[in-house]
């Protein structure tokens, strides 16, 4: 999943010119956000057809800036929270 979210984002820098902000979030895949620059370069239909959730029922976590790469995204594992170790480590587009 974060492999497809982590391409779609870069569908839609090419498109857009940059990546969503973090407030934006992976919402900007499946709908344009209401303040983008230049509406008319949003690709009909979106960049993905709709979010999946980690392997736990969870949202992703997008970050832009991310603290790790350019983005981030990721999931807080099997806890859902922060760090951890085994299934509940952090597992993102940096791993």
């Amino acid at each position: 999943d974060i492999a497809t979210l982590e391409t779609a984002m870069e569908q839609y820098r090419l498109d857009n010119f940059n990546y969503p902000t973090t407030s934006q979030g992976l919402q900007a895949l499946t709908s344009a956000p209401d303040n983008l620059s230049s509406a008319d370069r949003y690709r009909p239909g979106g960049y993905i057809k709709a979010l999946p959730n980690d392997p736990w029922g969870n949202e992703y976590v997008f970050e832009n800036p991310g603290t790790i790469g350019a983005f981030d995204i990721y999931s807080y594992g099997a806890d859902g929270r922060q760090g951890g170790e085994g299934i509940n480590a952090d597992i993102g587009n940096w791993k």
